[in-house]
């Protein structure tokens, strides 16, 4: 029956060597996911308040720390070939913990699927004229679920295609709607004026997501080397590329609004840009949410699910929602589940590298799984909330990276008192897991 719905893609086992794909494939994925239309209004909002150098500047530093926090937390995915959530376990969370973090994932990224599914919908209805937006979000959500359940082969042949077609069709829309790129370069902003800090809380905040959950995809990679190269070439040109190409559009039509501009240039070519924007990283919502219901069916109730048939439920299920329009009133609480990604990024740097209270027990296991870990981490439970609150209330710095850097230097501290030795008792797995064989 798996086999019929899709792939496993080793949702609770290590990756094998022989079901890791070449650098470029995942780099491919990765640009995909910072060429989304997030990233265009980002640009945009920038170019209307700030100068076109200044612009590149804060595209440029937030990509340098999301690149440090991708490529940390990127590294331990593809040394031990685990998802993000089951990694968890073994690196400040526990059973329980991990099973938290992966209810969180899957709300934060099915609600991300349903309110995009609801942005094409409504796109493709209004190019259509045939179908009211509910049905064609249905239509798109099953489409994606499709290619989700299928596993990370067909989102890599999905973004070959979905990523250069999208950049053609935004240099189109460049191109069309600015008469003349060099004056909207060097011209001066046309908005209320943005400060540095704030642009770039605004880039950082843009994808500290998609970096803290980076094993999700890092575990595919051969190498660590790939990971360096994939996350670089996939992170800092989608900053600069998508998110310049907003800076130009907003300062070359005098406003941010660029769903208006991209609506008024006409029929299918609007429709394709919106399209080809949420496909490529819609899929890796659903798929990320697979995994973390995977995990916590797992660590809660021992149960061993296919990821394939969690994703069509949650896909069917995201789709119904975009399509009833009742997802958009979540958008707020999506945002604040957002907050508490940056100390989970801290917390599993600060135990794999620095600290290591379970590290020698997740390498010995190689290449399987560990039989147990710890229930919960009680350092955790007061690490976690506190640095994602302090690092929002803090007047100064930058929010995401102020929670992810106290998150680290608590579990650190804990670590040097000799405080994680104060946790409950083992939880053992239903069974080792860790088979390498490709699903």
């Amino acid at each position: 029956m798996t086999a019929l719905l899709g792939r496993d893609d080793q949702a609770l086992s290590r990756v094998p060597d022989q079901a890791r794909h070449p650098w470029l494939s995942v780099a491919t994925q990765r640009f995909g996911q910072t060429t989304a239309l997030s990233q265009l209004l980002l640009g945009a909002t920038l170019g209307f308040g700030m100068s076109f150098w200044d612009a590149f500047i804060a595209l440029t530093i937030g990509a340098v720390l999301l690149n440090a926090v991708a490529i940390a937390v990127g590294v331990i995915g593809q040394r031990e070939g685990l998802s993000t959530a089951i990694l968890t376990r073994w690196t400040g969370f526990g059973h329980a913990g991990s099973a938290v973090l992966g209810l969180i994932i899957a709300l934060s990224c099915t609600g991300w699927f349903g309110v995009q599914t609801g942005l094409a919908g409504a796109t493709l209805a209004g190019v259509a004229g045939v179908l009211p937006a509910p049905v064609w979000s249905l239509l798109f959500g099953i489409a994606v679920t499709v290619i989700a359940a299928c596993g990370v082969r067909w989102m890599a042949w999905t973004s070959y295609v979905a990523v250069p077609a999208f950049l053609a069709l935004l240099l189109w829309l460049v191109l069309t709607n600015v008469n003349d790129v060099s004056a909207a370069i060097a011209g001066p902003a046309p908005g209320p004026p943005i400060g540095m800090l704030t642009a770039i809380t605004l880039v950082t905040g843009s994808f500290i997501v998609g970096a803290a959950v980076a094993p999700d995809m890092t575990r595919f990679n051969r190498t660590e080397w790939d990971v360096v190269k994939q996350t670089v070439l996939g992170i800092t040109l989608g900053e600069w590329v998508i998110g310049l190409a907003g800076v130009v559009l907003a300062r070359g039509v005098g406003t941010t609004d660029v769903m208006g501009v991209i609506s008024s240039s006409g029929g299918w070519i609007g429709a394709l840009i919106v399209v080809t924007a949420v496909l490529k990283i819609n899929d890796w919502n659903l798929y990320s949410a697979s995994l973390g219901i995977v995990n916590l069916v797992d660590a809660v109730f021992a149960m061993r699910i296919s990821r394939a048939q969690v994703t069509v439920m949650v896909g069917c299920a995201g789709s119904f929602l975009a399509a009833a329009g009742i997802v958009n009133q979540f958008s707020h609480f999506l945002v604040l589940l957002g907050v508490v990604f940056p100390p989970v990024a801290g917390i599993m740097v600060a135990e794999y590298y620095v600290v290591r209270r379970w590290r020698n027990e997740i390498i010995s296991t190689r290449p399987h799984v560990p039989r147990s870990a710890p229930s919960w981490v009680p350092v955790t439970v007061v690490v976690w909330p506190a640095a994602a609150l302090v690092g929002e209330l803090l007047p100064f710095g930058q929010s995401s990276v102020n929670s992810l850097v106290l998150a680290f230097a608590l579990y650190v501290s804990a670590g040097r008192l000799d405080l994680l030795r104060m946790r409950t008792r083992r939880a053992t797995n239903r069974k080792v897991v860790g088979e390498a064989k490709a699903a």
